[in-house]
């Protein structure tokens, strides 16, 4: 399995390291085999919304190439919206199996096209910023629309996650991570339409 990691400026960190942090443990079930996992971004690196500075391992590779590409939120969102070159070339994951967002991230699935005619969420903050550009706009943690899947806001990348561990390890391995990361929870806000 192929994952791509897709990075840009004014992203919200946590996003991404909360999915990276669960993700990343793929590797050691069947599911995972061959797992190769790469940061990618429009420019060599990026600064988060703190001035966290995180270099770029793949810079505009093509997205298709991928089994999975996830892409986090942050203010940077907004600026993406409009950037036709970052958005283009974000739409050359269409063929991807899974296309996976957390927080604001899922605007940018919608400006790439990836969200017509299916449920998503977002940040609560932005509920209204992503329903132009989906079906529906669900007010839960997580939205399965077929293998598109949003993630809500900012701690919701760690249960995000847990729950695509599970759908490609199975249960037993989501356990296993949660034990892992001493994380306590059980997601909920689940809603799957296929």
């Amino acid at each position: 399995m192929r994952i791509a990691f897709v990075l840009f400026d004014g992203i919200t960190f946590l996003d991404f390291a909360g999915f990276y942090d669960v993700i990343r443990r793929l590797g050691a079930y069947e599911a995972g085999q061959g797992l190769e996992m790469d940061i990618c971004g429009f420019t060599g690196q990026v600064e988060d919304e703190q001035g966290l500075v995180v270099q770029i391992g793949k810079v505009q590779p093509d997205l298709g190439q991928y089994d999975l590409v996830f892409v986090p939120g942050g203010m940077g969102t907004r600026k993406l919206l409009d950037d036709e070159p970052f958005i283009s070339w974000l739409r050359g994951a269409e063929e991807v199996p899974y296309k996976v967002s957390v927080c604001t991230g899922s605007l940018l699935l919608g400006a790439a096209g990836f969200l017509q005619d299916r449920w998503a969420t977002t940040h609560p903050s932005a509920y209204e910023l992503l329903e132009p550009y989906c079906e529906q706009t669900v007010k839960t943690r997580i939205v399965q629309d077929g293998k598109v899947i949003t993630g809500g806001g900012v701690s919701a990348s760690i249960d995000l996650g847990l729950y695509i561990m599970s759908l490609l390890a199975g249960e037993a391995a989501m356990l296993a991570v949660k034990k892992q990361i001493d994380y306590p929870y059980d997601v909920q806000g689940i809603i799957c339409r296929q």
